[in-house]
């Protein structure tokens, strides 16, 4: 059982704030007494975020901070705020991240790179521009996925996006290791959030993912909270360059096969040849 009080005093800055992970994340963190500051694009949604975690810790210290996590100003900006709040910055959790589902022979290179770019590159900026700030050490917990060990057809791009994650984690673990910063991460399965939204609206797409789960549910925010939780305080002050399945035990499987739930999207002609292996135009 943890200390409640184990991180009183401490700092946080989340990224990705008002989305379903990131929010579950800062309710977490703030429980056992970090300050957090919530970053995001909207101030309603970040006004409804730190709403919903003032409703249940009313003595939190939750700050917002309007802004993309892909554009480096607004980062930088973002660290800084979150530093002032205590005069330091301990915990940084970059939440943001996506992908769409894309036959690899339809992508464009273009698809590719903004791809990389939101799975990559935010948690780059936020690494880049939070460690100079982190005078203490601390931690950081990024979220990679599932994806970046097990591949999902016609995800092609997520999934190099977030094995790209993991590589430029191990990396950063080992660099910054001196300066006594921690950086690991978790890999959610199926988690509900307003991105996910759509394949918790289909009972077959739910059925499918249920067969490959030995746990036998799909996940939501607080599952993967309790384990940036873990990574983020002292109870893990030996781990580092670490990727951490949270998916009620979907790595043991695969992914279900979605051929069928994108044929409406994309065409049975299309996904025939596609599957054929011959390419098919655009």
């Amino acid at each position: 059982m943890t200390d409640k009080q184990s991180l009183q005093g401490q700092s946080a800055l989340v990224t990705g704030g008002a989305g379903g992970i990131g929010a579950a994340c800062a309710a977490r963190l703030v429980a056992d007494g970090a300050a957090v500051t919530l970053m995001g694009r909207r101030q309603d949604k970040l006004e409804a975020a730190r709403a919903a975690i003032l409703a249940s810790h009313p003595d939190a210290e939750v700050a917002l901070c309007v802004g993309d996590a892909q554009v480096e100003a607004d980062v930088k900006r973002a660290a800084q705020q979150a530093f002032e709040v205590r005069q330091r910055l301990d915990i940084v959790v970059p939440t943001v991240g996506g992908g769409g589902f894309m036959p690899l022979m339809m992508q464009s290179l273009d698809g590719l790179m903004q791809e990389l770019q939101i799975n990559i590159g935010t948690a780059f900026l936020a690494i880049r521009h939070c460690a100079p700030l982190m005078e203490k050490g601390g931690a950081i917990v990024c979220i990679s996925s599932t994806t970046a060990a097990m591949p999902f057809p016609w995800l092609s791009a997520y999934c190099a996006g977030k094995a790209g994650l993991e590589g430029l984690i191990k990396s950063a673990a080992d660099e910054l290791a001196s300066a006594g910063i921690r950086i690991n991460a978790v890999r959610p399965g199926l988690t509900r959030s307003e991105a996910t939204g759509p394949m918790f609206a289909s009972e077959d797409t739910l059925a499918a993912f249920d067969e490959q789960i030995p746990l036998r549910r799909t996940g939501e925010g607080e599952d993967i909270a309790e384990g940036v939780r873990y990574l983020a305080g002292p109870e893990s002050s030996w781990v580092t360059g670490q990727c951490y399945n949270i998916d009620g035990g979907q790595g043991l499987r695969r992914h279900p096969d979605m051929t069928e739930a994108l044929a409406a999207a994309f065409g049975e002609d299309a996904l025939a040849a596609i599957t054929a292996g011959k390419p098919f135009p655009a």
